[in-house]
């Protein structure tokens, strides 16, 4: 579980000086219905959780990998952010994008 945790919030940060990320859940919610979305990293410790609920639900039905990180302050960091986050979405890849690939197939979903 580490291992896909750690490779989410690599992904983010790679994406973040390479391609292009939007922070929080409005944003990646508008990211996913305009169909911009080629990964969703959401946290564990949103509170309360009904603001980031729908955003794995959302994600599968575009099809879309959706990560969840335990903390958000990790990914609010790996972000570029000095706050915490509670969702992140990579609408550009960037370098990230074998990153991306190797989430995707190993969630299996």
């Amino acid at each position: 579980m580490v291992d896909v945790t750690d490779k989410a919030l690599e992904a983010v940060e790679v994406a973040r000086s390479t391609g292009k990320i939007r922070k929080g859940s409005n944003e990646v919610t508008k990211a996913l219905e305009r169909g911009n979305a080629k990964l969703v990293v959401v946290a564990g410790d949103v509170s309360p959780p009904e603001v980031v609920m729908h955003l794995p639900l959302l994600a599968k039905e575009k099809n879309v990998p959706c990560i969840k990180v335990p903390k958000r302050d990790e990914l609010g960091a790996a972000a570029g952010l000095s706050v915490a986050t509670a969702a992140v979405v990579i609408v550009q890849e960037g370098d990230a994008k074998s990153l991306i690939k190797e989430l995707s197939e190993s969630k299996g979903d």
